[in-house]
């Protein structure tokens, strides 16, 4: 491979054996993601805005942002905030926001919502993200989030009468927002797409872009990223984790339950 070959040129190049394959099919049956319209020859064909907030959990974002960056030229991601002031994740890793609220394109593809603890606490109690998640995830084609962000969205309005699923942790305050908890790694429903905790965000990522592309562009991705996972132990959900792993992470969590219902309480009364 030349050294000038990007890794975005690579999945390219991958992909196309898999995309002329279906190309017939694709011609004869409708887009399932139409094209959003955007009133400004800024934006792309299909924008995708992700959503960072000071102490949100990186690892939620950058699995998901890694496969949408390589959907193919049509697909623009924006990192979105109030504003471009750098802010930090909840480990400490500094973050640029490339576009503010204001900038947004109003219809964009894709909403997405990172998770995290405190800033998760502090996102639903933010009225101007649930406004802006509540405007922009009304004309979304798709609306998704990984790990507690299901609980920003459900904050925000957009999940109930929904299934969706959340960090294992998490989960069962879904149902303070309306939406139906599903114990699983990716959950749709119609438009709505919810990755679980945190490493779950490829999987989800993986799951939407065969439906934006194909089956076959979305495992030459996987290929590309090498994403064979393997882990060391078999601990990464609580019925295969030891007992006292769970016990210490619920113990450890208790704040942030309640600090979870108190917020949820107080965006009722708004």
């Amino acid at each position: 491979m030349k050294n000038s070959t990007t890794r975005r040129s690579a999945i390219m190049a991958l992909a196309a054996a898999a995309t002329s394959t279906t190309q017939r099919i694709a011609s004869a049956e409708p887009k399932q993601t139409p094209a959003t319209t955007a009133p400004d020859s800024q934006f792309a064909e299909h924008e995708i805005l992700m959503l960072v907030f000071p102490q949100f959990t990186a690892l939620d974002l950058i699995g998901p942002q890694h496969v949408f960056a390589l959907l193919g030229p049509s697909y623009r991601t924006r990192l979105v905030w109030k504003n471009k002031d750098v802010l930090q994740s909840d480990t400490g890793i500094p973050i640029q926001p490339t576009m503010t609220f204001d900038e947004c394109p109003r219809t964009p593809s894709i909403i997405f919502v990172p998770g995290g603890t405190d800033g998760t606490v502090a996102a639903i109690e933010d009225p101007d993200v649930r406004r802006f998640l509540s405007d922009v995830g009304s004309k979304a084609n798709y609306v998704t989030s990984v790990c507690t962000g299901s609980l920003i969205l459900g904050a925000a309005g957009l999940l109930k009468g929904y299934k969706a699923t959340s960090h294992w942790l998490a989960l069962r305050h879904l149902e303070r927002f309306g939406a139906t908890p599903v114990s699983e790694r990716v959950v749709q429903d119609r438009n709505r797409i919810t990755g679980a905790g945190v490493t779950a965000g490829i999987d989800f990522a993986l799951t939407l872009a065969s439906q934006l592309q194909n089956d076959d562009y979305a495992k030459s991705i996987q290929l590309m990223m090498e994403y064979d996972p393997k882990p060391p132990f078999d601990s990464g959900n609580p019925k295969a984790a030891p007992a006292a792993s769970v016990q210490m992470l619920e113990a450890m969590t208790v704040p942030f339950h309640a600090d979870v219902e108190s917020a949820a309480s107080r965006v009722k009364l708004q």
